[in-house]
């Protein structure tokens, strides 16, 4: 469990599901434009900030080659790392084929599965949330396929001018994978995330569960000393949490 030590007078972001890319390049400049705009007002106090994953619609490595465009966003995010402050990423259903780009040029760790932080004395339980509680059945199929070895190897073997176009068109036209089809809230009793933040807490205590996927801005209490949030996306919502050494809030980012 790692700790971040949250000062007086700063503050730890989150944010998640920006599908940059999507539908298109030129219909995702705005919102692209618009988060790096908000990036680079969070700078300005940041001590940490946590990226839960979908950043890109569709994101490959190949050993030597990256997918084209994104230049604003990673450049800012190499600003930010720069300048020491910490970002964290988590990957999502649609950018988990990342290979060591981030890490290299970015200086910014990538997680694969939930993990667990201490901001100030506060616990946080953090993950994109692809795949986990007992439903999302057909995520789960396909993280199998996605990750499967052979899988990777197969597409590593396109041509990346193939490749990425390949994935960005069935990124966009599978709903399924877009998480476009289920953006509705289902009723506490049907949210997995909620069922299986409830389930984690007979293991063990944690203040916040923090998760994307759901591309729905969420904030249910699980008792009277757990709270799961969802931070919605940078499609409809533009939403983010914030936690300012104590508590945690859900906010909207809305350009002066």
């Amino acid at each position: 469990m790692e700790t971040i030590n949250v000062a007086e007078g700063k503050k730890v972001y989150f944010a998640s599901d920006n599908h940059l890319g999507a539908p298109t390049s030129e219909e995702s400049l705005p919102r692209e434009k618009k988060f790096v705009a908000w990036l680079d007002l969070v700078k300005q106090d940041a001590a940490a900030i946590f990226l839960l994953g979908d950043l890109f619609d569709f994101w490959f490595e190949y050993k030597t080659v990256v997918p084209k465009g994104y230049t604003r966003t990673l450049g800012k995010l190499a600003e930010i790392t720069d300048a020491g402050i910490p970002v964290y990423f988590f990957v999502g259903n649609h950018d988990l084929w990342m290979r060591g780009y981030f890490e290299e040029e970015l200086n910014i760790p990538v997680f694969h599965k939930p993990q667990q932080f201490t901001l100030n004395n506060t616990s946080f339980f953090i993950g994109h949330g692809d795949g986990l509680g007992p439903n999302d059945k057909g995520f789960k199929r396909m993280k199998k396929v996605f990750t499967n070895p052979l899988s990777k190897w197969i597409f590593n073997w396109l041509h990346p001018d193939l490749g990425v176009k390949l994935g960005k068109y069935l990124s966009v036209k599978n709903k399924l994978i877009s998480g476009d089809d289920d953006a509705k809230f289902l009723g506490e009793d049907k949210e997995w995330l909620v069922q299986y933040a409830k389930r984690k807490l007979e293991e063990d205590h944690y203040d916040y569960f923090v998760f994307g996927h759901r591309h729905l801005p969420l904030n249910i209490a699980l008792n009277d000393r757990s709270t799961y949030v969802n931070l919605g996306d940078w499609i409809h919502y533009f939403t983010y949490a914030v936690f300012d050494g104590q508590t945690l809030s859900l906010e909207t980012y809305k350009p002066q």
